[in-house]
């Protein structure tokens, strides 16, 4: 069984930063994607970032791109979210997923592309 561990959510003031961890465990790692969505009160969950197996390949959706960076460490099983110049939109909260595909080139931006999910973790951005 996957396990995923969000962490490095809180309060954050507009224009600030925030960095989200997320720690796998019961997989080999480096095989899979990872993707990080959010969801907010009234809205469906959305894709914000996915990188592929490798690091090599990541996707941004258009409301967090160049403010955003996804990356990975496949030495320590742990994805992560750098996020810049939050705006007051950027509140959700945010899960890590992990790919069904392993070594699959392209970045997975579907939300049924994904098998294993984290518990999420809050970013509340305030003015």
């Amino acid at each position: 069984q996957v396990q995923l561990v969000e962490s490095g959510g809180g309060l954050v003031q507009a224009g600030g930063s925030v960095r989200l961890s997320c720690a796998a465990s019961g997989r080999t790692f480096s095989a899979y994607g990872m993707g990080w969505f959010r969801h907010a009160p009234g809205k469906e969950r959305e894709i914000v970032a996915a990188i592929n197996w490798s690091g090599m390949n990541t996707y941004y959706a258009d409301s967090v791109k160049g403010r955003s960076t996804i990356s990975r460490d496949n030495a320590k099983n742990t994805a992560y979210l750098q996020m810049n110049s939050l705006k007051l939109e950027d509140s959700a909260v945010y899960y890590c997923a992990a790919g069904s595909t392993h070594y699959r080139s392209s970045p997975a931006t579907g939300l049924r592309e994904y098998a294993y999910w984290g518990q999420g973790t809050q970013v509340t951005v305030s003015s």
